[in-house]
């Protein structure tokens, strides 16, 4: 009960903390039609380190700011898509770092990168693949916005252990027409003391993503992780329908 107590306090500690840097459609985007609603997914676990954590952050602020990227966004038939930026770990952690937020625009997509380069950094305990899911398919409800393509784009360097097995929480979101994408992120280091976990992406293929067009394209390290995130943002915003693994 403790630690349960303790974990409840740290994370509405911490959400007090992003709530200024969170984004949030306003009450004039309401039911406004989107292109896609996005929510991309990533992992801050104890495995990934510091340096690990700004590779992440760095390949993401990058990407939604590349032309090509912006090009897709603005190629569909709203020209807006809408995304939110949520962490995840343990089943006692899912926190969205950057709430709902139109991007229609250059302009939006800086403010939101911005926002994203200045949040603070947070590293949990556990790994919960199946518990991101669950509250990343949840967190659709509130984003305020419509559309015809819900996708959660899932990142991470392991497999769950800890809460349901993302199998079954997968076949539940993609029997409500959500979409789920993968990128793995296959180490080529000892990770506390255990060798790297060359099965991550098949364990993504068979596990994790599903749905329609879903996808996973591996990062073969943190280092890669950046050509990685660009590359599938703009395959999963222009709605390609390529084979299901692209490496």
């Amino acid at each position: 009960m403790k630690r349960r107590t303790a974990l409840v306090g740290s994370l509405a500690a911490l959400t007090g903390i992003t709530s200024s840097v969170t984004g949030g459609i306003t009450a004039a985007h309401a039911e406004t039609t989107v292109d896609l609603e996005l929510v991309l997914a990533i992992d801050v676990s104890r495995s990934i380190d510091e340096v690990e954590a700004e590779l992440q952050r760095r390949g993401y602020i990058e990407a939604l700011t590349n032309q090509r990227v912006l090009d897709a966004i603005l190629s569909g038939e709203h020209k807006r898509i809408a995304i939110c930026y949520v962490e995840w770990a343990g089943t006692h952690y899912q926190v969205p770092v950057i709430d709902w937020t139109m991007i229609d625009s250059e302009a939006a997509a800086r403010r939101f990168t911005e926002k994203l380069g200045e949040a603070p950094r947070t590293s949990q305990s556990w790994t919960a693949v199946g518990a991101a899911l669950a509250y990343s398919g949840q967190h659709f409800e509130s984003s305020g916005v419509v559309s015809r393509r819900r996708i959660i784009d899932i990142s991470g360097d392991g497999r769950t252990n800890d809460g349901p097995p993302a199998e079954v929480v997968r076949d539940k979101l993609v029997a409500q027409g959500i979409v789920i994408n993968g990128l793995p992120v296959v180490m080529n280091r000892m990770n506390f003391g255990r060798p790297p976990d060359v099965g991550l992406e098949k364990y993504y293929e068979e596990n994790v993503i599903g749905g329609p067009g879903s996808f996973s394209t591996t990062a073969a390290n943190f280092d890669d992780f950046g050509r990685a995130v660009r590359n599938k943002l703009i395959r999963e915003i222009s709605g390609l329908n390529l084979p299901r693994s692209a490496a």
